[in-house]
């Protein structure tokens, strides 16, 4: 077993590249990284969320993975950071909510039969006709910039569009006979 310079154990140091692919590195770390995350946080959940979190870090600047001398152990470091930052916020929030200082009323508004009705339609549609009606019709982006951000063309966004309108109204209007038969 290897020893970084903080002295952290580590089963394998993957090799520093200048040109690392971002992919490789994942494919070689993420899974030990949530492992040891999940015996620090005791949350398999928390633990997956804050390895991803990580990565999306060194996708929006890879420089500091880069640079280092052993990405794993700098991967590691970030996504613990991650996870106690997470810590004590909730720590924070929970000491908060337990001395009363809160409204305890919910301001969420409850979902209606509709909002669920539809959430679940969306479910159907496949995962790039999804995000093209989400993006488009909850989150109000112009077609054009639906197009940028999903890296397709104009057209392609067009289509999307009709067909996950066209299988939705199908969906709900399915799902309005099933409720309407009960």
């Amino acid at each position: 077993m290897r020893r970084t310079e903080d002295d952290t154990p580590w089963q394998e140091v993957v090799p520093v590249d200048p040109d690392i692919d971002l992919r490789d590195l994942y494919a070689a770390t993420a899974g030990r990284l949530v492992a040891q995350l999940y015996g620090m946080t005791g949350d398999f959940a928390e633990a997956q969320d804050a390895v991803q979190e990580a990565f999306a870090r060194v996708v929006a600047k890879p420089d500091g993975v880069r640079n280092a001398t052993n990405p794993e152990a700098w991967l590691f470091k970030v996504a613990s950071n991650i996870a106690r930052s997470r810590h004590r916020r909730r720590t924070l929030f929970s000491r908060i909510a337990r001395s009363g200082r809160l409204d305890s009323t919910d301001t969420t508004p409850p979902l209606s039969p509709d909002h669920v009705a539809l959430v679940a339609a969306l479910q159907r549609l496949s995962r790039a006709v999804r995000e093209t009606v989400v993006l488009h019709h909850i989150a109000d982006l112009p077609v054009a910039e639906v197009a940028t951000v999903l890296g397709c063309s104009v057209e392609n966004v067009k289509v999307r569009l009709h067909r996950g309108r066209r299988a939705l109204a199908e969906f709900l209007r399915d799902a309005d006979m099933e409720n309407s038969h009960v």
